[in-house]
Parts: C-alpha cells; sequence; structure tokens
C-alpha cells in the first residue's frame, strides 16, 4: 500500500504541486483561525491572549438568547434566505431552460452577456446604484408613480427592504448562476431529445422529461449547498443598504455579529453568535444531504 501511494504521488507530482497552494490557502485561513473559536467561551481581552483571558463558559450564549435582539436577528436571517431560496434558486434555472430553448446564437450571447455583467460589477457600485433607484426620486419610484403609486424611499422602509434586497440579489446572481446549468443543458446526449420527438413530444414535453431530469443531480447539490447557508446572509450587502431605521427588517446574524465584535468590540459575545450560526448551518446541510439521498438517491457524500 505504501509502495503504491508513493508511485502515486511520483507519478501525479505535477498535480500535488498545483493543488498544494489551494490546500495552504484553507488550512491557513479557514481552519487555523478555528482555533479562535476558543474565545465564544471566555471574557477575551486582546492584552491578555487566548490563555489568560478569563473563561465564563456558555454566559455569552445565554446572554444573545436572553437579549431582545435574539429572535429579531434569527427571524431576519431565515426570511431574507427563505426569500431567496423561493424567488432566487429558481431563477437562475428559468433562465438556462429558457436560453436553452433559443435557437438565435447572437441573441443568446446578448441575453447571456447583460445577465452576466452585474456579477462582475463592484457590490460596492452595485449597492450604490440600488440606493439611487430606490430613493424617492429614483428610477424605480417614477416607474411606480407612473402607475400611481405613492413615492416612498424603499430602503428606510421596513415593509420594502426586504423585497428590495431580494428582487436585486436575483438581478445580480441570475446570470451568473445559469452558467453551471447551461453547462449540464450541453451535455445532454441529443438522442434523448431526438426520441422524444419520435414519440410525439413537443418542446414543452422535451423539457419537461428529457431537460429538467438532467438537470435533477445538479440542481439537488447546489439545493443542499444553498441550504447549508440558510442561516448565513452575506453582511457587506447588507451593511451597505441598512439603517438603523430598517433593523427590525434587515439585521441579520451577521450584520449584528459585526457591530458588536467589531464596532463595540465585544470579541466574545461576536465569537458565541457567529458559532451559533456555523453549528445550525452544518446542522441543517447534514439534514438536507441525508434527505435527499434518502428521497433521490442524489448526494453530496
Amino acid at each position: 500500500m505504501g509502495y503504491n501511494l508513493r508511485r502515486e504521488i511520483q507519478f501525479y507530482r505535477y498535480i500535488y504541486l498545483m493543488a498544494l497552494p489551494i490546500a495552504a490557502y484553507y488550512i491557513i485561513f479557514n481552519y487555523v483561525p478555528m482555533i479562535g473559536l476558543v474565545i465564544a467561551f471566555q471574557n477575551f481581552k486582546p492584552t491578555l491572549g487566548y490563555f489568560a483571558s478569563k473563561w465564563v463558559g456558555m454566559s455569552n450564549f445565554i446572554r444573545f438568547f436572553t437579549s431582545p435582539f435574539a429572535w429579531r436577528v434569527i427571524r431576519n436571517t431565515l426570511l431574507l434566505n427563505v426569500y431567496d431560496i423561493i424567488f432566487g434558486f429558481p431563477a437562475p434555472i428559468i433562465l438556462a431552460l429558457l436560453l436553452n430553448e433559443v435557437r438565435g446564437s447572437k441573441f443568446k450571447r446578448t441575453v447571456q452577456t447583460f445577465t452576466y455583467i452585474p456579477h462582475f460589477i463592484s457590490l460596492v457600485v452595485i449597492c450604490s446604484m440600488i440606493i439611487e433607484f430606490s430613493a424617492s426620486r429614483g428610477l424605480i419610484n417614477d416607474v411606480l408613480a407612473f402607475f400611481g403609486a405613492e413615492r416612498n424611499n424603499l430602503l428606510v422602509s421596513n415593509s420594502t427592504f426586504r423585497t428590495v434586497f431580494v428582487s436585486t440579489g436575483i438581478w445580480q446572481q441570475v446570470g451568473w448562476g445559469s452558467i453551471i446549468y447551461l453547462a449540464t443543458l450541453s451535455g445532454i446526449d441529443p438522442a434523448l431529445y431526438e426520441a422524444a420527438r419520435i414519440d410525439g413530444a413537443g418542446r414543452f414535453k422535451q423539457m419537461l422529461y428529457v431537460t429538467l431530469p438532467s438537470l435533477q443531480p445538479t440542481i439537488l447539490v447546489l439545493f443542499i449547498l444553498r441550504m447549508g447557508n440558510i442561516m448565513s446572509q452575506g453582511f457587506e450587502k447588507i451593511i451597505l443598504l441598512y439603517s438603523p431605521l430598517t433593523y427590525e427588517t434587515a439585521d441579520v446574524i451577521s450584520s449584528y455579529v459585526y457591530r458588536m465584535g467589531l464596532q463595540q468590540q465585544d470579541f466574545s459575545y461576536g465569537a458565541a453568535v457567529g458559532l451559533f450560526n456555523s453549528v445550525i448551518n452544518f446542522t441543517i446541510l447534514v439534514l438536507a444531504n441525508r434527505m435527499s439521498k434518502k428521497v433521490t438517491g442524489d448526494s453530496l457524500w
């Protein structure tokens, strides 16, 4: 066994060498920092370090769950992610299916280009555009006013913040997210479509009985990965868009950790809330993978 392993490493040495920087990146920036999770159980003081800071056990977790903000940030995080899964997750699939039915290559490339562009624009620029468009005199309100609606700054209203956040997220990621589905569609055997046409299936039934079943494994894998982040919401966009006026519907776990852990320098409390979030995400990921394997036979592991 040892000889075979050495022979394999020797044979694929250049591939292993190329993989070393990637492995080093994850070890240095993802696994080594896990040592810092110990501060979630301490009253951490930077001047004292890990070993001299006072151990407080579960006090930081109890403080979070008994605070008036715990339910608010958990609820907002869940709602924003559930809305994103309901409306955002199917969007790239639908776009890929529509593009797959387009026969004009020039039109198809044009649509792909325009839907890909928002992904490559800086998030700061994207959020600046959203703020301008959502202002009371912005483009979105111009359209709404044309149909008789009242002008309102959409980002300072608790009733509209989530709608703006989720819809702009779909606009930003739908094109990029469709790439993996289009790649899967390009690998479907044309003979399957030919057999479906011979059986009298139209284009809709071909999509229903050939295209979608072929996409199923890819959809399930990406859905499981998405479920593993259901308690996460990127704090960068939230922080750039929200304000104290919209904390009631916009404040999520990651933005709360940012304010408490960095702005107020309560490092132990922020680490405890972040650790709770990660544990829930990992649990949901395992359950979603197990359920997918049981129901469909497809899973990540």
